[in-house]
């Protein structure tokens, strides 16, 4: 049995899971899914094909010279290991980086995945903060309808979830490495993922908080429920969004 809260966090009826919520947790199958979603996300790109190219040519034999391509000044260029040379094995654009799995595994994945978010060992693990008893958290239809960053804070904070937006706001840092300078200078924690059946207004208003995701029971998948590879995410569901879930994968 799972509680379902009202918006003044109080426990209004008790529900059955979903069978999809009693599913073996197979980290294996979940990191396998998020690694092809992943590498089917990139794109090809390979180097330039007159990157490094001089009007160079090797002085020949005879002068105490490597018989390295050479400018008129007697610079060595274009050769592998010269300045601003040619690499020698650069990335190349035929490069499939494409990898496939089954249709059932990924399937398997997903549901491990959305049964690890009512294992609270797992959700403890990922680093999440929250003072609620049970999970998952499932929470009224009229949730929905809240439009303003205020009274769904509100909410949370009556539940017992709010911490872990506010773990998700300190935990912004700067990214070590050279991605810093590439348009992804910071990096966020994730935080609450919110299941909606209607997320037109939720999504507005919830979307604007620290590693908060809102998404609709057709838009979930592995990596929403397990980012980075790591299943337990905190999830809120509204009781609509469970019985969607539930009709959708009730007969696996």
């Amino acid at each position: 049995m799972a509680k379902v809260y009202d918006l003044n966090g109080n426990v209004v009826q008790e529900i059955d899971l979903p069978a999809c919520f009693s599913v073996e947790y197979r980290p294996d199958l979940i990191t396998k899914a998020v690694n092809v979603m992943r590498a089917n996300r990139r794109q090809p790109y390979g180097a330039k094909k007159d990157a490094g190219h001089y009007v160079a040519w090797s002085f020949g034999p005879g002068r105490g010279m490597a018989r390295v391509p050479r400018l008129a000044s007697g610079r060595a260029a274009m050769a592998p290991g010269t300045v601003k040379g040619r690499r020698a094995h650069p990335p190349k654009v035929e490069k499939i980086w494409e990898r496939k799995i089954n249709k059932k595994e990924m399937l398997l994945a997903r549901l491990s995945a959305l049964a690890a978010t009512a294992n609270e060992k797992l959700v403890r693990q990922r680093g999440h903060k929250f003072s609620v008893d049970e999970l998952p958290v499932i929470i009224e239809d009229k949730f929905e309808e809240l439009k303003k960053v205020k009274e769904i804070m509100d909410v949370l904070n009556k539940i017992g979830v709010a911490e872990d937006i506010e773990r998700a706001k300190e935990g912004k840092h700067v990214r070590a490495g050279k991605g810093k300078m590439r348009g992804r200078k910071y990096k966020k924690p994730k935080s609450l993922l919110i299941v909606a059946s209607n997320k037109e207004n939720i999504e507005k208003a919830a979307g604007n908080l620290p590693g908060v995701d809102v998404v609709s029971p057709d838009e979930i998948n592995v990596e929403y429920l397990a980012p980075g590879g790591h299943a337990g995410r905190l999830t809120i569901f509204t009781l609509n969004a469970l019985q969607k879930i539930g009709d959708k994968y009730g007969s696996i």
